[in-house]
């Protein structure tokens, strides 16, 4: 069985046409009855065993999760997403009731949140929509219809405004081209000249012609349309876009060069930022640590010590306390 571990540790999956490399793998001796029994008696404990809750669920896949679920239920009879919420509060409970959902479930219901009620947290929006892949928004909009009943495309529209409204809904269209083994030169010769043409030749900026490029393109593509930018332009495509476009057109923008050049970087970034101010920006942490644990935390981790020269892990145990950081270290999977 420890061979069998150490293969699940060291796996890397594909999501979408995407490698993955998940901190999070399937238990192997997975027993759901048994977690489910375990976290039964964890509730029913007097003061609540929140250890055993966090040692189970940090350590299950989203579908072995819910299997235990279905367990659990069959068990007490009750609904263990209520058993949870009426055992837990604060952040743990953020964190558990979040892996509870699947990655699009979690990412559908965090832009849900993000515009209901008055104003709009365009950051967490922004994060969402631009760092996912075509194949992730596609099932994302599958499950925003699914438990919201209405569109996200109309939900995003009702929320946003200008130029900014049209850059959120062109990526939610999800027309981006698959990558291609055949690399177009002129394509990506033609592409480079119009970013340029389109912002810092000309005064004022053609976001229309931006915005068809870098929500159409297949990111292989991308990449090479930037390096070829800068044998057109002055500046590379971050500084042009920096000089260009401002508020949350600019951060959108950004976030999208950002991700296609090096989308963990991107994220451990977010971290680092996240944890540098007094008091860590709870919201932002869980949530990357939540919705990326099955999908790349493993190379956020590695960017993240490459670029901030300390481990996630330890700058998690440094920035959180008590039950929440024992959840997000479980989470991190190992110190680098």
């Amino acid at each position: 069985m420890a061979l069998v571990s150490e293969f699940l540790g060291q796996l890397t999956l594909t999501l979408g046409g995407e490698e993955t490399y998940p901190t999070v793998v399937p238990e192997p001796n997975f027993d759901p009855d048994k977690d489910a029994a375990r976290i039964e008696t964890a509730i029913k404990t007097k003061g609540v065993d929140e250890h055993t809750i966090i040692d189970v669920l940090t350590k299950r896949t989203y579908n072995q999760r819910r299997e235990i679920a279905f367990a659990y239920e069959r068990r007490t009879k009750k609904d263990l997403i209520t058993a949870l919420k009426a055992a837990l509060s604060g952040q743990l409970e953020t964190v558990m009731l979040g892996l509870m959902k699947s990655t699009a479930q979690y990412d559908a219901s965090e832009i849900k949140a993000s515009i209901k009620g008055l104003g709009t947290d365009e950051e967490s929006l922004i994060e969402i929509l631009c760092s996912r892949s075509s194949a992730e928004l596609v099932e994302i909009k599958r499950v925003y219809k699914e438990l919201f009943k209405k569109d996200l495309e109309k939900d995003v529209a009702g929320d946003t405004s200008g130029d900014f409204a049209k850059l959120l809904l062109a990526l939610v269209s999800t027309k981006r081209d698959e990558p291609s083994s055949v690399v177009d030169f002129q394509k990506i010769d033609e592409d480079a000249r119009a970013l340029y043409e389109a912002g810092v030749k000309i005064k004022g900026t053609d976001v229309k012609t931006w915005i068809a490029i870098m929500s159409q393109r297949s990111v292989p593509h991308l990449q090479k349309v930037f390096d070829r930018y800068k044998s057109y332009s002055p500046y590379d495509m971050q500084e042009s876009i920096r000089k260009e476009v401002k508020g949350d057109l600019e951060k959108s923008f950004l976030t999208l060069v950002q991700c296609f050049e090096n989308k963990q970087l991107y994220f451990a970034n977010r971290l680092q930022d996240a944890m540098k101010s007094k008091g860590a920006k709870e919201k932002v942490l869980t949530r990357i640590m939540v919705s990326r644990c099955e999908v790349d935390l493993k190379k956020i981790r590695q960017e993240f010590k490459a670029h901030h020269g300390q481990s996630l892990y330890k700058t998690i145990a440094e920035h959180t306390k008590g039950d929440y950081q024992r959840a997000l270290l479980s989470l991190c999977g190992g110190d680098d």
